[in-house]
């Protein structure tokens, strides 16, 4: 498998990240251990995970993905350098206010508790999850700068950010000498593009940050699994609903029609959109089942064209002039 190098970092990964937020609400532990060993053994080397995933589930405290990690490592005596391993902090894991956000104390005290979970020594990517706007950057990015040189951080990123919080950020890191964020986590797919291309990804080629889309398949919308006149009732279709209009149901039928072309299906279409754009280090993929896994693996193995990506481009264009 070719890997890919994540921004200015010397992370290599593979081109497509395994996500885990489903891990402890629609895969259980045995499931969740099942897709970990087939995307490990496909070459898959980059996990993603939070501490909260999945406080919102049943019965979940959050860091329940963490410990899943971290057993399914042990138990499968799994090499720790072959694992490009990235965690997030920033949300409420119960107790109160002073457990969340992004204040030294907290980022001091959260990286402790996820590395006991995750049972490592180290993080390779270290990832604020979301901005805190009750703690000015500077103290956020000295904390990450402190764990660096301490050696239980090797790289810190940003998820959720909006331009100017980026570029804030690298400013700071810049100005102070303090270890800067090397890679952006944005919400990005082929019907939500305007977030992340209107800004943000002039400032991540840029500055050469590694892109890591998260929600590459538009919460199952871009799995084909919606149509028209079908919505069938799962754990996420209200969040898929957003993209019910007639606009993208015509992109879905383009999608349709390429992938019998190239006998891949619609999911593998979508990402290989995103493969197709050097800026995109890894797309994170979720699977609630080693056959969903596969599926999307498979789109490693298809190639778009810039006839074809830019056909698609135009489909998807936010653009009000279609551009």
């Amino acid at each position: 498998m070719e890997y890919r190098v994540l921004g200015l970092t010397g992370l290599n990964v593979s081109p497509l990240c395994l996500g885990t937020m489903q891990f402890g609400w629609t895969a259980d532990e045995s499931m969740s251990q099942r897709v970990l060993t087939a995307a490990y053994e496909a070459g898959i080397n980059f996990i993603d995970t939070a501490d909260i995933y999945s406080r919102w589930a049943d019965d979940n405290p959050g860091g329940v993905a963490e410990q899943i990690i971290g057993r399914w490592m042990k138990q499968n005596n799994i090499p720790r350098d072959k694992i490009v391993l990235g965690t997030k902090v920033r949300g409420n894991m119960g107790g109160g206010p002073e457990n969340e956000g992004l204040s030294h104390k907290h980022i001091l005290q959260a990286v402790e508790n996820s590395l006991r979970r995750l049972q490592t020594d180290h993080l390779d990517l270290y990832q604020a999850h979301w901005p805190d706007e009750k703690t000015p950057i500077e103290e956020t990015l000295r904390a990450f700068d402190e764990l660096v040189k301490q050696g239980k951080v090797r790289y810190v990123g940003a998820s959720n950010y909006s331009a100017w919080e980026l570029m804030q950020a690298l400013w700071t890191s810049d100005r102070n000498s303090l270890s800067r964020y090397d890679s952006l986590q944005p919400h990005y797919n082929l019907v939500h593009r305007d977030e992340f291309e209107r800004e943000l990804a002039a400032v991540c080629k840029t500055y050469r940050l590694g892109v890591i889309p998260y929600s590459p398949l538009a919460g199952g919308f871009l799995t084909g699994k919606y149509r028209r006149n079908l919505v069938p009732i799962t754990a996420r279709a209200g969040g898929a609903k957003r993209y019910f209009n007639e606009r993208n149901w015509a992109l879905l039928d383009q999608m349709d029609a390429l992938a019998k072309e190239k006998q891949a299906s619609i999911s593998q279409i979508a990402l290989a959109w995103l493969l197709a754009d050097p800026l995109i280090a890894s797309p994170i993929i979720g699977a609630n089942s080693v056959e969903q896994l596969k599926d999307n693996l498979g789109a490693m193995d298809v190639r778009l064209p810039p006839a074809e990506k830019s056909a698609l481009d135009k489909a998807s264009a936010w653009k009000e002039n279609g551009e």
